[in-house]
């Protein structure tokens, strides 16, 4: 079963997928909760390429590596990646005033839908937060 979240950010799409493909970038984004940090994050943007986020709570209880290998990309519109045995797509769609950011991903059997929907989403949501944050300073 595949989730789809979105957002919709008010900035130039260059600012959008700088900020999405650059790890000091991802590191300052990627979390679900105040709780929780991206410590590592690497970015080979190619197709075969690598990209990697180690997630750790931020009291040391746990963590783990968020990691997989890039099948397309096009520029400014398009990452299509493999994780494990998942997928994920991200578009990167035009809108008036700025950018809607929709992932798309092949849901994992641990967690409830909701609860992946939630995440992810909130994560989305901290990536929104800091795009504007970045366009205002």
């Amino acid at each position: 079963m595949d989730i789809t979240v979105e957002t919709t950010i008010a900035a130039p799409i260059e600012l959008v997928w700088q900020t999405w493909t650059t790890p000091e970038d991802i590191k300052q984004w990627n979390a679900a909760s105040p709780d929780w940090h991206t410590t590592q994050a690497s970015v080979d943007l190619r197709v075969g390429g690598v990209f990697s986020s180690r997630m750790e709570a931020k009291d040391g209880s746990m963590g783990f590596d968020f990691a997989g290998t890039y099948t397309k990309i096009v520029d400014h519109q398009l990452i299509e990646a493999v994780f494990g045995e998942r997928t994920l797509r991200v578009e990167f769609l035009p809108v008036p005033g700025g950018v809607t950011v929709r992932e798309t991903f092949m849901a994992e059997q641990t967690h409830s839908e909701e609860q992946q929907r939630q995440g992810w989403q909130a994560i989305l949501d901290n990536f929104a937060r800091h795009v504007l944050s970045k366009q205002a300073s």
